[in-house]
């Protein structure tokens, strides 16, 4: 069980840094300011069953989707390595508030027409929540995993679906509990986090990028 727990934390130090749970609280807050009680607790619900599925999906489906386009391993690290590079570029020197985006602008247009919205899959799902960077670190890390690990068959079999989902749950108790957090976290407070968690990201992504660097030159130097 402690391999596990390990196993999972390790999930979670990979993939919160890039999901960002506090991001998504303020989009929500932007987004369902004139949304009731119970509505914004079925987009929160409906948001966090959606970033699961994303996962899962990307995890199980990412490599035949790499196979059926020819798509390498190495290619992906240093493909995803960029865009995870560039989302934390772009969380430690932001352009535009998370209410800004194209998505976030769409659903704010069809709010202001008073129509019945769903923002649970766009913009707080995807790409929010779970975007390029999270899928692509996704993929990467399944690719890893099946070249083999140091934990037992078990432990790889059931810690991904564990990890995505409490990244669900907490995800879902974030935006249950938007308001409290902005009140006790306040908009200065995202912000600061948001840079902490760009400049974790910025990192990752130069490692990923160093790791398929790597591997292109074992493989062309070792034929």
């Amino acid at each position: 069980m402690l391999e596990l727990f390990q196993a999972i934390g390790l999930g979670l130090v990979v993939i919160l840094p890039l999901a960002n749970p506090l991001t998504t609280v303020a989009l929500f807050l932007g987004l369902a300011g004139d949304m009731n009680f119970s509505e914004r607790n079925k987009q929160s619900r409906d948001a966090s069953i959606y970033v699961f599925i994303i996962m899962t999906v990307a995890y199980y489906a990412g490599n035949v989707v790499m196979n059926t386009f020819g798509i390498s391993i190495p290619g992906l690290r240093i493909a995803g390595g960029l865009i995870v590079a560039f989302i934390g570029f772009r969380m430690l020197f932001p352009q535009k508030p998370a209410g800004q985006s194209v998505e976030a602008t769409h659903k704010q247009d069809e709010l202001s027409e008073r129509k019945a919205v769903n923002i649970a899959f766009v913009p707080l799902a995807m790409p929010s929540t779970a975007g390029p960077g999270t899928i692509a670190m996704i993929i990467s890390s399944a690719s890893t995993i099946r070249n083999g690990t140091d934990f037992s068959p078990w432990v790889v079999m059931v810690a991904p679906v564990l990890t995505f989902l409490t990244v669900s749950v907490i995800l879902w108790l974030c935006l249950r509990s938007s308001g409290a957090i902005m009140r006790a976290v306040g908009k200065g407070g995202i912000e600061a986090i948001s840079r902490l968690m760009g400049f974790l990201l910025v990192c990752m992504g130069v490692q990923f990028i160093i790791n398929g660097v790597l591997e292109v030159i074992t493989t062309y130097s070792h034929p």
